[in-house]
């Protein structure tokens, strides 16, 4: 009988190669915010509807999307994680729209350009937060007055 020595974690040639099967893990649900404008965002008259959806885990990173098939996407960041001395005086006409009791209710998001898909040189738009009610979700995108906010801040400094 021939025998046959093997090293620790080989497999002789003529036995079937082991298989080792994952058990299937199944992804967390992803949580998405369903947000009804009152106003269409400019430029976009036919959409009112859009979903908020994490573009990463930390929670720093969203898709602005539309609910119709083809619709418009935006990036958007939460005002509070790139610029927590961000706190613009929003409209009371605004908050009233949006059933806002307490401004510090609210949560903003920022629009992102991000030129050319470089990145480095992507800025937010300070001017025209997104304003969310999260407990009734709606939302508005308010155009501040106050030139102190810039249309274009880098989100890197």
């Amino acid at each position: 009988m021939d025998t046959m020595t093997l090293l620790p974690g080989t497999v002789p040639s003529s036995a079937p190669a082991p298989v080792r099967a994952r058990a299937a893990v199944p992804a967390p649900p992803v949580q998405v915010q369903a947000l009804s404008l009152s106003e269409p965002l400019p430029g976009f008259p036919g959409h009112r509807d859009y979903v908020l959806v994490p573009a990463e885990d930390g929670g720093r990173l969203f898709w602005l999307h539309s609910v119709v098939a083809d619709g418009p996407r935006f990036l958007a960041v939460p005002a509070s994680a790139y610029f927590p001395e961000y706190a613009p005086r929003l409209p009371d006409a605004a908050c009233d729209e949006l059933g806002l009791g307490d401004v510090a209710d609210a949560r903003l998001y920022c629009l992102v350009t991000v030129p050319d898909g470089d990145a480095a040189s992507a800025t937010a738009n300070l001017r025209a937060p997104v304003v969310v009610n999260p407990a009734t979700h709606q939302a508005r995108q308010v155009v501040l007055l106050d030139p102190a906010h810039p249309i274009r801040r880098p989100l890197r400094r």
